[in-house]
């Protein structure tokens, strides 16, 4: 949790540090967010080598690795001279090999120690990705008010490498690499599972629709995240409000976010464990959904601040369900690289959605087009979700109907 933490806080600084960079050097938004673009692509390929790295050698290296490239993305941010490659290189790639060492290895971990409350516990570490988003974006936002945006992100760097590469020494493996049952699973079950193969292999998994659908479903999800974060903060400084809306102000929306996603986490996590996670999700999603079209008449900071709540609800407990969801589908023996390849696909969507903003402002001055493809996309999660189906696949079922 005390990684993801510095992980996610740091990386929703980006929408923080945006107008300054990119004002200080003449880029346009969409050359800007370009280097978003990139991150999520490298990021998403990272992913499927640390889910697999992880499944065979366990977090704790995986999750230092990260935390050393991450702080040394920043770092070397603080030090762009104008160069475009410069941008792409240390942001789009250096900083994008870091964050794919973070997420799939760490729930991926919980998911092994913990069966009856797989739900809520997954919640619990991944509020760190709310708190996260809570503290460091403002505080990056007061650094750049206080000194500059150079300095700040050499400040941002130090964080990272220092806090992440100490909180990935207390990660452990499964459990059964250190003689010990998962959190509500009987010695029996266990050794059946593990006769079964512990799951779908990720050979079985990619010849199943579900596997597919999930993917979709992830990358029109992560489209529409990443489309937010990245741009909510421009989007509420450009409104003609009076009076206007300043990015320290505009900043709040985020914390918020931030803020209401764990609750998010939290709730739907204790949820699934009770109702299903196939049902939590449509029910997460459905937030989602209505807070994108309330943005669309979103024109006054109060407005703006209750999407935050909304949205920030929504994506939490959709963030909270990604790995409990993969686990429930396809098992645990393949479940790093099964999450790691359906994230590589959201990575597509994560891509394309901020660039995609980008070039509409560009054209129109205007984020509204931008919005109403994210609330379409969110509808189209809707429907992925319901349709939705316990795989027949070994050992994915049956963990699939303990839960659902």
């Amino acid at each position: 949790m005390c990684a993801l933490v510095v992980y996610w806080g740091t990386f929703y600084t980006f929408g923080v540090f945006f107008k300054p960079v990119s004002t200080a050097f003449g880029w346009t938004r969409a050359t800007t967010s370009a280097a978003f673009s990139i991150n999520a692509l490298v990021w998403g390929i990272t992913e499927v080598v640390a889910g697999k790295l992880s499944d065979r050698f366990g977090p704790r290296a995986i999750v230092t690795a990260g935390g050393l490239f991450i702080g040394l993305g920043y770092l070397l941010m603080s030090q762009i001279s104008g160069a475009l490659w410069q941008l792409y290189l240390f942001y789009g790639v250096i900083v994008a090999i870091g964050m794919g060492c973070a997420f799939v290895p760490i729930v991926s971990t919980v998911a092994k120690w913990f069966v009856k409350r797989r739900g809520l516990m997954t919640g619990i570490v991944v509020s760190g990705i709310g708190i996260g988003t809570m503290l460091i974006p403002p505080l990056a936002t007061r650094l750049i008010d206080t000194y500059d945006w150079s300095l700040s992100y050499m400040i941002v760097g130090a964080i990272a490498l220092v806090f992440i590469t100490l909180a990935a020494q207390f990660l452990r493996r499964d459990p059964a690499q250190m003689a010990q049952l998962p959190d509500g699973a009987d010695e029996l079950e266990t050794e059946n599972t593990a006769a079964n193969g512990a799951g779908s292999s990720l050979r079985e998994a990619i010849r199943t629709r579900q596997f597919w659908m999930l993917s979709a479903l992830f990358f029109s999800f992560f489209f529409c995240l990443n489309t937010i974060m990245v741009h909510i903060v421009n989007h509420a400084t450009d409104l003609p409000t009076s009076p206007r809306i300043l990015e320290t102000t505009a900043a709040n929306i985020l914390v918020i976010i931030g803020g209401t996603s764990i609750a998010g986490r939290l709730a739907m996590g204790a949820f699934a464990d009770r109702i299903g996670i196939r049902l939590t999700v449509i029910i997460t999603l459905a937030v989602v959904t209505v807070a994108l079209f309330w943005l669309l008449w979103a024109n006054e900071l109060w407005m703006l601040y209750l999407f935050g709540v909304i949205f920030g609800f929504g994506y939490g407990g959709l963030v909270a369900l990604t790995s409990p969801l993969a686990a429930n589908l396809f098992g645990l023996g393949s479940h790093g690289v099964i999450l790691g390849i359906t994230f590589f696909v959201g990575a597509l969507g994560q891509s394309l959605g901020p660039f995609l903003a980008g070039k509409i402002f560009d054209a129109t001055t205007s984020y509204q087009p931008a919005f109403i493809i994210c609330g379409v996309l969110a509808i189209i999660c809707i429907i992925l979700a319901l349709l939705l189906r316990p795989t027949t696949g070994k050992g994915g079922a049956n963990e699939t109907r303990r839960s659902t």
